[in-house]
């Protein structure tokens, strides 16, 4: 939200406000955003909390009084984050300025719809801001350089994935027409979710094969899951080598970039000026 700012001309107080809500650079605004993020958390964690009914029973009128607090203050801090900006629909209409809105809308929708209140979870999404406390842009590089593998893995992955839904089907239907109803596979769709349950080598245990057979496949499938679960992983590992070896390639060239008045090398990639002298960098 680099691109929102506050009113021109506007009064001493808003600026004061926007500064801190919204500039995060200040002593100031760190603490409003630490503040804030611990709030979130406390908030969601009573909503957690409130669902387990033992503690429910016993808490669950200071949980009901402390939501309402918790969503009272975010109100009012939406408000003022409306208020403070010189475009509030831009604001609104922005990722964290829907993230605020749902925040507290759980809360009243819970006045109509019983049950709405446990949707506030959702606040957990504001703890984004604390990217910004912590100064972690400078990851953003390594995250696009993430999103470029998968994105080059995604025809590859989506293959394997086709081909893995084949052989559960096939091997769920297998487990069906082997074992039948009273080993628990009552139907095609139970023996797809032994057979995903058994090829991801989670093993839950709620049915199993009880024939010699079913129990023969049961166990070509295990071992098939060793196998199967480091595909999707060397494929993104490969492109991830491939995209990693692409930047750095970029960063080499780039940082031989020669200055035309001092004529030093060694600038970083994304450098427009050098950091010698000063005088812009040509390309």
């Amino acid at each position: 939200m680099a691109d929102l700012k506050a009113p021109e001309n506007a009064a001493p107080w808003r600026a004061r406000v926007y500064r801190v809500i919204f500039e995060h650079d200040t002593p100031a605004g760190k603490a409003f955003d630490v503040l804030l993020i611990a709030a979130i958390i406390v908030s969601v964690a009573v909503v957690m909390a409130d669902s387990v009914h033992s503690v429910n029973a016993r808490f669950g009128s200071t949980f009901y009084r402390a939501e309402w607090v918790f969503t009272i203050l975010f109100t009012i801090e939406y408000l003022f984050r409306l208020g403070v900006v010189d475009r509030p629909s831009h604001y609104a209409f922005s990722f964290y300025g829907l993230v605020d809105l749902f925040a507290v809308l759980p809360t009243y929708l819970s006045l109509l719809i019983p049950g709405g209140q446990y949707l506030i979870v959702i606040r957990i999404l504001r703890v984004l801001r604390v990217f910004r406390v912590l100064k972690l842009a400078q990851y953003v590089g390594e995250a696009q350089l993430l999103r470029r593998a998968l994105y080059a893995s995604r025809f590859k992955i989506a293959v394997f994935l086709f081909t893995v839904l084949t052989v559960v089907v096939v091997v769920g239907s297998l487990l069906y027409l082997i074992e039948g109803a009273e080993a628990g596979f009552t139907s095609i769709p139970r023996g797809v979710y032994w057979a995903i349950v058994t090829l991801t080598t989670v093993g839950y245990g709620d049915i199993a094969p009880q024939t010699p057979f079913g129990q023969a496949l049961a166990a070509v499938v295990m071992i098939m899951g060793y196998g199967i679960i480091a595909v999707p992983t060397g494929i993104f590992s490969v492109e991830l080598a491939v995209a990693y070896g692409e930047r750095r390639e970029w960063r080499s060239s780039a940082a031989q970039r020669t200055c035309a008045q001092c004529g030093r090398r060694g600038h970083d990639a994304d450098s427009a000026f050098c950091k010698w002298c000063g005088a812009p960098l040509e390309g």
